[in-house]
């Protein structure tokens, strides 16, 4: 949720506490406490194993695969992806 994310990140990034930034956008600080306890979803925990292993194949190939070598060989290890 993209108002959570930026609730949470005001307190780190100006200090702003998350009570009067939940009153300004009007939700309430339950809300907010359920979303900052959840535990990841399925779709971002596929991407974050996603993003590690673009990352371990472009480190792997001293920096220098493009989209599309990267592309293949998530294909070959069996990733759906375009």
């Amino acid at each position: 949720m993209i108002v959570a994310e930026f609730i949470a990140s005001q307190r780190t990034t100006f200090g702003i506490p998350h009570a009067i930034a939940c009153r300004a956008f009007g939700v309430s600080q339950s809300w907010f406490y359920k979303w900052i306890n959840r535990e990841p979803t399925a779709r971002r925990q596929r991407c974050a194993r996603l993003d590690e292993e673009v990352k371990r194949l472009f480190t792997a190939s001293g920096d220098t695969y493009g989209s599309p070598r990267i592309t293949r060989d998530l294909h070959e290890a069996g990733w759906k992806v375009w």
